[in-house]
Order: C-alpha cells, then structure tokens, then sequence
C-alpha cells in the first residue's frame, strides 16, 4: 500500500513516515500541495495524510477542490485543531479521518492501513495457498503451522502475490505499489527481497519466477 504524507513540519513528517514505513508502508512526502499534486499526477495513492494548515492556507479548502475535481483516494487530517466545529469542518471538506495531535504512532498506523483497505479490495482475515497462511490482520505468515520471521517488505511481497494469485505480477508492479520515491527504480530490489521471501518459505516453492515477466504464487495449482 502507497501513501502520500502531506506535512511541512520535518519533524512531524518524519515521525509519520518513519511510523508508516516501519510495518511496511510505501510512503513518499510532500511539504506543501504544490509538491502533493506533482506526486499525484504521477503516482497512484491508496491514501493520503494531510497537515490541516499548510503553507497555501487550511487543507480543508484545498481538499475540498480537489474532492470537487474528482479526488478520490482517501485522506486522513492530522491536525493541532481539535475543536469540533473545526472536525466538523475537515469532514465536509472531504476528509475520511481525523487525527489531533499530539498523536500516538501506532494509532495513527492502523487508522491509514483502515483507509487504505476501504479504497482497495477488503482483504480477508486470513489467506491460504497450500501450506502457506497469511494473517492480514496480525501480519504474520506461517507455513505448516511454523511461524516465520519476515520483513515488512517481504510481508508486502508475499501479500500482494497472494491477492493477484494466480495472475502473473510484473516486477514493475511490485516495485510500484512495495516501494516509495527513496527506491531506486533501475535497481534489483525488486530480486532481492523475492529471492529473501525464497528463502524464509523453503522447500517446496512457493513463488514461480515468471522469465521476462515477474512472480506469481504456485504450489502445484493447490
């Protein structure tokens, strides 16, 4: 999942990002809407996260054009104004959350994965491809019945493999909705964190290379 983090506090900003990315959020930032509308004219979000008062003047206003225009990725306001008129406000301008700071991190986490999972396809609770189990609520993969250790990133991998299974999933894809604007898009991340998920699923394989295209999940059509 993709997010756009909307902050022009560094501090604030980095504390968000630094959360999202942790459990294995793409995430890229912006300072301001100018930069926001650059992201978004070339990048597709599943959620946005928004100061309330940017250097252009209240998000409110600013989301609410943008709402007008067609905008509909789901935004979460992260705010100082907590008073309800001003809530009230923020959701008449389109916003779907909203977020008084100071914030708790791990809140702040579960409310975007809620947004970003109302905007995509609802995952079940649970995923299955022969031996192999994923918890998409607690993000934990285990295959026959032992717990493996993984990465946020290969959590996400393996996640987006098993929604798209048993379709082809090109490497580009991948790299698009796993990774953020910090990646470097000519190299073999994509490969690396693959052949690591490899490794950590063990015999038999779980993901096919697909030779020229890019991965799929296949355990002998189960």
């Amino acid at each position: 999942m993709r997010v756009l983090v909307v902050e022009d506090d560094p501090e604030v900003r980095g504390v968000v990002v630094t959360a999202l990315r942790a459990v294995g959020f793409a995430v890229d930032q912006a300072a301001d809407w100018s930069q926001a509308d650059v992201n978004m004219s070339v990048n597709d979000y599943d959620c946005l996260v928004l100061d309330r008062i940017l250097p252009e003047g209240d998000s409110a206003g600013q989301l609410r054009r943008r709402r007008e225009a067609g905008l509909g990725v789901p935004a979460l306001m992260l705010t100082a104004l907590d008073d309800v008129t001003d809530r009230v406000a923020g959701f008449e301008a389109g916003a779907d959350d909203y977020v008084v700071k100071p914030f708790i991190a791990a809140e702040l986490v579960l409310r975007v994965r809620a947004l970003c999972r109302r905007r995509g396809t609802m995952l079940p609770p649970v995923m299955r491809a022969g031996d192999v189990e994923v918890d998409t609520a607690r993000r934990e993969v285990r295959r026959d019945g032992v717990l493996l250790t993984l990465t946020p990133k290969e959590f996400s991998v393996l996640e987006m493999l098993l929604v798209r299974r048993p379709a082809v999933v090109t490497r580009s894809d991948l790299f698009e909705h796993c990774w953020d604007e910090q990646a470097d898009p000519t190299s073999n991340v994509v490969d690396v964190v693959v052949g690591q998920l490899r490794r950590k699923l063990g015999d038999p394989p779980v993901i096919t290379t697909v030779r020229g295209t890019g991965y799929r999940v296949d355990l002998a059509g189960r």
